[in-house]
């Protein structure tokens, strides 16, 4: 039965080019461009490289302290020495990777500056994240402890440092804000959007420069805690919260006292929400809210004006309704074959949206406004837009097929 709605649905799309036009690039452009931000979304948010292993792990990103009134509030990363005391002599994580937020650097070459964004890591940091290796290998422990002036660099910046001559870079020295560093690694680039793991330069913590040892909780350092499964990422939690309740609340950092702390262990996203909203899950909710209006509202409008025109197509087709009532159809079935054919109807205008987000999305990797940008139509994506298209159909379909399956017989033979 579902087929021969789907027989009909087409030879109504072929009856007129025109309302079929319209039909379609409605569909087809607002699909789009959620397909697009879906796929953003995903970028930022979902599991994707370096980061590979965001899925079970949990990131401690800050430590925030306040004094008696808790009216004063001081916020930043963590120190070396609050990680390697308090995170790294846990032991239900699989490991703990630290690396500093951004820092910034200059290299020179024939005369040409080249701005860098750089990070201080532990050998940890290289287990947790899931790089890949052009040439090389990543800096060990041995290394770290005996403060060696080694780098791993991105493919980007060896081609800007290093003349293309075909030969591996590695065991070759880069002049870095004066201090000479040899080359032990090369890596694919991660996505500006990463900022726990985009960086052109990345260091041991232990090199110059670094300021590794200043602090007593708080840093230039943030810590990634992965676990060996996600099914123990509650009991990862669980030990983290254990750890942070032996730690004194009250001291003094940096010259200023405090009486109260507050640090977390979250997921990536949990994580990203926090960065922008703190601990106020009012302003979160209001968030999400909006957005959900905004986007319902965005599909709305373009739904409305489909109503309208799939009002009229089904208009053209009163007497084939009063034909069908009149020899017994009941308002159960016209109303389900409507919906079938604008669900099918929809899902041919996505999958023109489909065709469109792919060349938009390639031409956003490809133009570098985003380094090292890899939005994809991944199967989460188009898992999404697969609901998408469906709820679409819904929203235009529904309200045109209720209205024509209750015409009354009379009425659709007169017209």
């Amino acid at each position: 039965m579902i087929l021969n709605y789907i027989k009909i649905a087409w030879k109504v799309l072929l009856r007129h080019p025109f309302y079929t036009f319209i039909t379609l690039f409605g569909i087809s452009i607002t699909l789009t461009v959620l397909m697009v931000v879906t796929s953003f979304m995903d970028h930022l948010l979902g599991v994707h490289y370096p980061e590979g292993n965001r899925d079970r792990s949990l990131f401690v990103t800050s430590v925030v302290q306040k004094d008696t009134t808790r009216s004063s509030r001081s916020s930043s990363p963590m120190s070396v020495r609050f990680i390697q005391t308090y995170l790294k002599t846990m032991h239900t994580p699989e490991r703990v990777g630290m690396t500093s937020m951004f820092t910034f650097a200059n290299a020179y070459v024939n005369g040409k500056r080249i701005k860098l964004f750089t990070k201080y890591t532990d050998a940890d940091f290289w287990r947790v994240c899931t790089f890949e290796f052009l040439d090389g290998k990543p800096f060990a422990e041995p290394q770290i402890k005996t403060g060696d002036q080694v780098v791993v660099i991105t493919d980007d910046f060896q081609k800007q440092y290093f003349e293309d001559d075909g030969k591996t870079v590695i065991g070759r020295e880069v002049e870095i804000e004066g201090l000479r560093y040899r080359v032990i690694g090369v890596v694919k680039g991660s996505p500006a959007t990463r900022p726990y793991s985009y960086a052109d330069v990345y260091f041991p913590y232990t090199v110059p420069k670094s300021n590794y040892e200043r602090g007593n909780m708080r840093g230039n350092f943030i810590a990634i805690l992965m676990a060996k499964d996600k099914s123990e990422l509650l009991t990862m939690q669980s030990e983290f919260q254990q750890a942070m309740s032996r730690i004194p609340q009250s001291g003094t950092e940096y010259g200023s006292k405090y009486t109260n702390f507050m640090i977390k262990a979250e997921g990536y996203a949990d994580q990203y929400m926090t960065s922008f909203f703190g601990d106020d899950d009012s302003r979160r909710v209001f968030f999400f809210t909006a957005v959900a209006i905004i986007l319902l509202m965005f599909m709305g409008l373009p739904a409305l004006n489909l109503v309208n025109v799939n009002v009229g197509r089904m208009m053209e087709r009163a007497s084939e309704i009063g034909v069908r009532k009149a020899f017994g159809a009941p308002a159960k079935t016209l109303l389900y074959q409507f919906i079938v054919e604008n669900i099918f109807i929809t899902f041919i205008g996505g999958s023109l949206a489909l065709v469109f987000s792919f060349v938009i999305i390639q031409l956003i990797n490809n133009s570098g406004w985003i380094a090292y940008a890899d939005l994809a139509i991944n199967p989460t994506v188009f898992l999404v837009s697969l609901a998408v298209c469906f709820l679409f159909g819904l929203l235009s379909g529904v309200l045109p097929a209720f209205r024509m399956s209750k015409l009354k017989i009379v009425d659709a033979l007169k017209s």
